[in-house]
């Protein structure tokens, strides 16, 4: 796929479209801080409402790899090397490997697969595992495995923090050191799947002043959200998110349904 090239004067996105966006990066990064996940997820669904996916996946990307590489940094002295290191080894290959299948899919059916992704995840996260038992499974090979399928789907597939998390289980890692480690993961998981698409030739650069709005905006909600975090009534904004969320992926869906 040849990615189109915008002059850096030029601005990809209506105005409106890049507020709309900010605002939203904005908010999915306080319901991160708050309730530890679904920001990135989130933010992706929304973002299929304005850019094919090969452009939202990649954009995306980048966004959360400042979201994930803040949290990463601030825990970096409870970060589980190990564990980063084996979920590393194989994202880049199989990033490579993931990409024909991405370019292959047409722009409506990755958006179907991602707005069911988002619908599992939300309400039946176990079936994404597929059968398996990831907290039965010996440490060493279960990050080494889930790096690979990590890296195959990130390309089509984009926000695969609820697919990682049950593997986090039972690891008797404390909280500071769980929240490092997988945001570790999944910082080096966005820079695997950026330099997928970098190499085929995304124009990174042409969407430089969106990329800084967004980035800006997610750094600003994760302050907001960790100082809201004590008064905030987690069971109910999580009830919220989960609404929203949902709205939102089968708004993907019905859209590709209706214009068949």
């Amino acid at each position: 796929m040849e990615f189109e090239l915008f002059s850096l004067t030029e601005l990809p996105l209506a105005p409106l479209d890049v507020g709309l966006l900010t605002a939203v990066a904005l908010a999915t990064s306080m319901l991160s801080a708050i309730v530890g996940m679904a920001g990135g997820i989130t933010l992706l669904s929304v973002m299929l409402l304005y850019l094919d996916p090969l452009v939202a996946i990649p954009i995306h990307g980048v966004v959360q790899l400042v979201s994930n590489g803040s949290r990463a940094w601030v825990q970096r002295r409870h970060v589980e090397r190990g564990i980063a290191l084996r979920y590393g080894v194989l994202l880049l290959p199989m990033g490579f490997a993931g990409l024909g299948l991405a370019q292959s899919l047409p722009p409506d059916v990755t958006r179907v697969a991602i707005g069911v992704f988002v619908l599992l995840a939300t309400w039946a996260p176990g079936l994404l595992l597929l059968g398996s038992h990831p907290e039965a499974t010996d440490r060493n090979r279960r990050f080494f495995f889930l790096g690979g399928v990590v890296g195959f789907i990130n390309v089509t597939i984009g926000a695969t923090g609820p697919l990682i998390a049950p593997f986090f289980l039972n690891l008797g890692l404390s909280r500071q050191a769980l929240v490092g480690t997988k945001a570790t993961c999944q910082m080096l998981g966005h820079l695997a799947k950026l330099v997928v698409f970098g190499v085929v030739g995304f124009a990174f650069g042409a969407w430089a002043l969106v990329l800084g709005l967004l980035c800006v905006a997610v750094v600003v909600g994760t302050w907001l959200g960790s100082r809201l975090l004590e008064r905030v009534n987690e069971q109910t904004f999580i009830r919220l998110y989960k609404t929203v969320l949902t709205l939102v992926a089968i708004r993907l869906i019905a859209a590709v349904l209706i214009s068949l």
